[in-house]
């Protein structure tokens, strides 16, 4: 793992205090974070996470972690409760919530890049994390792994019109390097998109984003940016990469470790659920039918009202999912 320093801690600010409302200034194929725990329905538009890139949240009593790496298109929400910190920390020190739970880890940009992906720092420990793999690789926690939270990603739109009461993360203002054409933060202008040349490209990395270089993919069956969803468990990784989804009617199955997997591609993303079983089949972009009635592939409901529960999972590019777990660990179709 080659772990590097490129920018001054904090220089791209986390959002420890975030504020949610119902509008979005932004357009509806814009990208979003959707979290939803115990009927609280949140979007974190990736127009703001570009400057940001963490989110320190709760969501029903939940505290979370909303993270987003731009260069890995890495999307992960992580629970910030770690029960590991309590050997670290003493009562004094747990940092936010109740002395009786797990301590609650509250989280920033480090500066520093591992494998061209963003790593973050806890401010109770000042341990850093890999954040596509949610593994300390420094500091007192090292070795240790934060849990995986069920989230998808899908457009503004759609999430609209799945959650017509959900809220939209508000823009914090402030300054941020994201917005800056220098190491130094400026002030951030939220309808720039500063790694929109990145994404139409072929390079991969911060030399590629800078025009310095990139990295070397050595494999013709995927681009180093397909969008991949990670799933883990007991002790077994796999990804799911779009493009092989789509070439199987959009649909993939597997087991990974104990759990039963489900993985739709739509149009605006790939989700992940458990398996009840049923054999899906395409009936439209993005919609599946099976057991008798149509499925939504981006939410897991269905039209007679019942649900798919979505299974904690990572989306990230190929290239980064690689590199936590071999060039072996994806779902071949």
């Amino acid at each position: 793992m080659n772990v590097e320093r490129v920018l001054p801690r904090d220089a791209i600010p986390s959002v420890d205090d975030p504020t949610f409302g119902p509008e979005f200034a932004g357009e509806a194929d814009d990208e979003v974070v959707v979290l939803e725990r115990s009927g609280e329905v949140r979007a974190y538009p990736v127009g703001i996470l570009d400057f940001h890139e963490i989110v320190n949240d709760t969501v029903a009593g939940q505290p979370v972690a909303v993270t987003w790496c731009p260069l890995c298109g890495a999307g992960v929400v992580y629970d910030r409760e770690v029960p590991a910190a309590a050997s670290v920390l003493d009562a004094t020190g747990r940092g936010e919530g109740d002395a009786t739970r797990p301590p609650v880890l509250s989280f920033g940009v480090s500066g520093k890049l591992a494998d061209d992906d963003l790593v973050m720092y806890d401010r109770e420990t000042d341990s850093e994390w890999k954040q596509s793999a949610g593994t300390a690789i420094a500091g007192p926690l090292a070795g240790t792994d934060l849990r995986v939270l069920p989230a998808g990603m899908t457009t503004y739109g759609e999430f609209r019109e799945a959650y017509p009461g959900g809220v939209v993360l508000q823009p914090p203002g402030g300054s941020s390097e994201a917005a800056s054409d220098t190491d130094e933060p400026a002030p951030i202008d939220y309808g720039r998109r500063p790694y929109e040349s990145y994404l139409a490209g072929d390079g991969v990395g911060l030399g590629a984003h800078r025009g310095t270089g990139g990295r070397d993919w050595n494999r013709e069956d995927l681009s180093p940016k397909a969008v991949v969803l990670g799933v883990e468990g007991g002790g077994a990784a796999l990804g799911f990469p779009r493009p092989r989804l789509l070439a199987a009617g959009g649909v993939g199955r597997a087991t990974v470790g104990d759990r039963a997997v489900l993985v739709f591609a739509t149009p605006d993303g790939v989700h992940g659920f458990e398996d009840p079983g049923f054999r899906f089949e395409r009936v439209e972009e993005g919609w599946f039918r099976a057991d008798g009635t149509v499925w939504d592939g981006a939410t897991g409901r269905s039209e007679d009202g019942r649900r798919l529960e979505r299974v904690p999972a990572r989306r990230l590019f190929a290239f980064a999912w690689q590199d936590d777990h071999g060039p072996d660990a994806f779902w071949s179709g």
